[in-house]
């Protein structure tokens, strides 16, 4: 059929061929295992080796609008023996809908006068969707809004401490509530690294998650933390020096925890993992080679572009995506020393540090002989003193 060619009542004809968007978008996934074969979907020999997905992730929609409709066709391909595997995916994740944070303004009615959020209740008030773009931190861009639209060119504003407070709530991004954040724009201000790194850190994969532009100034000043390991001032700092036990258990203790996360794609915790070991390896004041090379190569995944900056810099001719991920080291992570926490009757007063595996007679003997001690016994002796091996002492009066 011609499908270009008008009928007699000067319409096209009924489109009736649907297998190419129905049969092709739900079965495409098996045409890259043997994409030249002019015979076949697949050849029996490339469907054996590569057989069904390893890996699918898709948001919400997609799995009702698609993956319903590939497990339809892999499973009737499966029937008439085309194919080799009864499922399409071996593993299907369904990730989270990113959220917007909306942004309200206070019009008092039958005025163009808007009141700031805490003093809304004195006045009958119409809440207002406004461009979050015109918001940083909750404080709207007075000037930016009367720009916004004619009608509010002439608008009046009723503000506290000389700042005008906006209302906000989360909601589904739309552009009728303009709400839409532009990736773009973020990656101008921030770089594309930031980017990466918040919408990880915004919470577990397969959860939905608020939007909020205010948090990113946080990962901003984590990714210049790191970097400022490596550098003082436009110097670079890298010592090859030995690194220190507690330097190794920091770094170590990262890649152990990085390497789990990755595979239960919990990103969100990695991120706050890179957050405590820079802060760590900070206050060490590290500037080790040893250190800092697995450092970069651990956080590539997450940030690669401050990563290929920093592994050409520590003298690297390839690039950081063909380093072997490293692996750590049980050794440097066992503690030398625990914390234990000494209660009286039940109730924590302070805690005291022992080696690792201390007898507990002598745990008991130096508790008791501790000055902290004394002052809560009030000179009386103890009923009972219970020791939990590695974590609290209890001394009953």
């Amino acid at each position: 059929m011609d499908t270009n060619k008008k009928t007699a009542e000067n319409e096209y004809p009924l489109e009736l061929a649907t297998m190419p968007g129905f049969a092709g978008s739900s079965a495409y996934y098996l045409r890259y295992e043997d994409p030249h074969n002019s015979e076949r979907l697949v050849s029996k020999e490339d469907n054996e080796y590569w057989r069904n997905v390893d890996l699918y992730i898709g948001g919400t929609e997609h799995a009702t609008g698609h993956l319903i409709y590939s497990r339809f066709w892999n499973k009737f391909l499966f029937d008439h023996k085309i194919i080799v595997e009864d499922e399409p995916f071996k593993k299907l994740i369904n990730q989270g809908m990113i959220q917007g944070r909306s942004n309200f303004v206070y019009r008092i009615k039958n005025t163009n006068t808007f009141v700031s959020l805490g003093l809304k209740d004195q006045y009958d008030v119409t809440p207002i969707h406004v461009n979050v773009n015109f918001v940083s931190n909750d404080i709207l861009d007075l000037e930016a809004f009367r720009n916004w639209n004619p009608e509010y060119k002439t608008a009046e504003f009723i503000l506290e401490d000389g700042k005008y407070v906006c209302g906000w709530a989360v909601e589904k991004m739309s552009k009728s509530m303009f709400n839409v954040v532009n990736p773009d724009d973020v990656v101008e201000k921030f770089g594309a690294d930031t980017l990466r790194l918040y919408e990880m850190f915004l919470g577990p994969l397969e959860q939905s998650k608020p939007w909020d532009t205010n948090g990113i100034d946080g990962v901003s000043r984590f990714l210049r933390k790191l970097w400022n390991l490596f550098f003082q001032g436009d110097d670079f700092v890298v010592s090859e020096e030995q690194p220190t036990p507690d330097e190794l258990k920091s770094i170590h203790k990262l890649i152990k925890k990085v390497s789990q996360d990755i595979e239960n794609f919990s990103f969100n915790t990695s991120v706050a993992a890179f957050m405590i070991c820079v802060n760590e390896l900070t206050a060490l004041k590290c500037n080790k080679r040893a250190v800092l090379s697995d450092l970069v190569v651990v956080i590539a995944p997450f940030a690669p572009h401050i990563a290929e900056e920093l592994w050409r810099r520590l003298g690297h001719k390839t690039t950081v995506c063909d380093a072997h991920f490293p692996d750590y080291n049980e050794e440097y992570l066992k503690e030398s020393s625990v914390k234990y926490t000494v209660s009286f009757n039940g109730k924590a007063r302070y805690t005291l540090d022992f080696p690792v595996d201390s007898p507990q007679a002598e745990v008991e003997k130096a508790v008791l002989a501790n000055d902290s001690s004394q002052k809560w016994l009030e000179g009386k002796t103890p009923k009972k003193v219970i020791v939990v091996p590695n974590k609290i002492v209890n001394i009953v009066i």
